[in-house]
C-alpha cells in the first residue's frame, strides 16, 4: 500500500485516502473502558507479543505505547490519521503497533481491544481490505475473539456488531460545500446506511472541505457488500462534486480563479496563519490543482502541509513548545518555505 501523505494520486483525483478498519475483542475480557490501568497495559503487551508471532510481517512494525510518549507525539499520530481520538483519550493504558511505512495501525484498548486499520493513498479500498483481512485472519488464528453465531463479532458499540468492519474514504469536496449542497448529500447518504464526517472522523468538523464517508451498518451485511456500497457512494459524491465544480466554473469563472490565485498568494506571503485559515487556503489551492487551473504544484506538498500545519505536528517539526500566536507565526513560516522550495 502507499502512504497517503507521501504519495500523490492523479491530479484530478479528489479522494485523498481509503481506509478499512476491523473492530475485535478478546473473549472473556471486559471492554477497555472497564479495564483498570494495570490490566489494560498487561493486555496491550499480550496483544503486542501475539502480533509479533506473525513471522511474515513482524519485522515491518514497531510498538508505540502511548503512556510512554509525550502529548504532542501522540497527537502527531492522530493528525496523520494513524490513530483515533478515543485511543489518545485512554493513553494511560492504550498502545498501537505501526507499520514502518505508516499504512497499517493496530490500535489496542481503544473502544474495543483491537482496532486494526489499513489506510492507503487515493481510492483503493479493495487493496486496503485485502491487507487488513490477511492480518485479521492471522490474529484470529492466535487469539480467541469474542464472537456470536447470530450477532457476529461482539463489540463495545452495537453499531459495530456483525462484521465489525468500517470502510471509509477521505474526500475533498469544496464545490459542494461552497454551493451549500453538502447537507443534501449527507441526507442521501444516511438513507443508504452511510455517513459523512469531518476531517478526523466522528465528532470532528470538515475543516479544509475534507470529509470522511463511511458505512454506518455492519450487522447483517457481507464484507463484500459494504465495500461495494462505499465504492458506489464515493463514485456518486465525485460525480456531484465535479458537476458543482463545472457549474462554478461556468457561472463564476473569474471569481473562482481569483479565489484560487489569491489563496496561493496568501500562502506564499503571509506572516501569520491560524490552523483553520491555512486549511481553507490549502483547500482552495488543492481545488485549483485538481481542476488544472494551477500547474506545477505537487499534491504531495499539499498533503504534507495538511498534516504539518496542525498544532502538534507543527511543534514537533519546529522542535518547540509554542503558544497559539507563535504557532500561527511558525505555520506561516513553514508554508512559505514549502512554496519557496526550501
Amino acid at each position: 500500500m502507499k502512504n497517503w501523505i507521501s504519495n500523490s494520486t492523479d491530479n484530478n483525483d479528489m479522494v485523498l485516502s481509503s481506509r478499512v478498519r476491523f473492530a475485535r475483542n478478546i473473549k472473556n475480557f471486559p471492554f477497555p473502558h472497564k479495564l483498570d490501568e494495570d490490566r489494560g497495559k498487561s493486555l496491550a503487551k499480550d496483544i503486542e507479543n501475539t502480533f509479533y508471532e506473525i513471522e511474515e510481517i513482524k519485522d515491518e512494525f514497531n510498538n508505540v505505547d502511548l503512556w510512554e510518549i509525550g502529548e504532542n507525539q501522540g497527537r502527531n499520530y492522530l493528525e496523520k490519521h494513524l490513530i483515533s481520538t478515543n485511543l489518545l483519550n485512554s493513553r494511560n493504558k492504550s498502545a498501537f503497533i505501526l507499520s514502518k511505512d505508516e499504512t497499517i495501525s493496530l490500535m489496542i484498548n481503544e473502544e474495543d481491544h483491537i482496532r486494526l486499520q489499513c489506510i492507503t493513498a487515493g481510492f483503493n479500498i479493495k487493496e486496503a481490505y485485502e491487507v487488513a483481512n490477511k492480518i485479521d485472519d492471522a490474529l484470529e488464528a492466535r487469539l480467541d475473539f469474542a464472537f456470536d453465531e447470530k450477532l457476529g463479532y461482539l463489540t463495545a458499540c452495537p453499531t459495530n456488531l456483525g462484521t465489525g468492519m468500517r470502510v471509509s474514504a477521505m474526500l475533498h469536496l469544496p464545490a459542494l460545500t461552497m454551493k451549500d449542497e453538502i447537507n443534501d448529500a449527507l441526507k442521501a447518504l444516511t438513507q443508504l446506511g452511510m455517513t459523512l464526517r469531518g476531517l478526523y472522523g466522528e465528532g470532528s468538523k470538515a475543516e479544509g472541505n475534507i470529509y470522511q464517508v463511511s458505512n454506518q451498518i455492519t450487522l447483517g451485511m457481507k464484507e463484500e457488500d459494504i465495500l461495494s456500497n462505499l465504492e458506489a457512494v464515493v463514485a456518486q459524491l465525485i460525480s456531484q462534486e465535479n458537476r458543482a465544480r463545472d457549474q462554478l466554473l461556468g457561472r463564476y469563472k473569474y471569481e473562482l480563479e481569483d479565489k484560487i490565485y489569491r489563496s496561493l498568494g496568501v500562502l506564499k506571503n503571509a506572516r501569520i496563519l491560524t490552523s483553520k485559515e491555512a486549511l481553507d487556503l490549502l483547500s482552495n489551492v488543492r481545488m485549483g490543482v485538481e481542476m488544472s487551473i494551477l500547474k506545477d504544484i505537487d499534491k504531495v506538498k499539499l498533503n504534507k502541509l495538511l498534516v504539518e500545519t496542525q498544532p502538534a505536528t507543527l511543534q514537533l517539526v519546529t522542535g518547540k513548545e509554542l503558544k497559539a500566536k507563535d504557532r500561527d507565526i511558525e505555520r506561516a513560516n513553514l508554508i512559505r518555505r514549502y512554496f519557496d522550495g526550501k
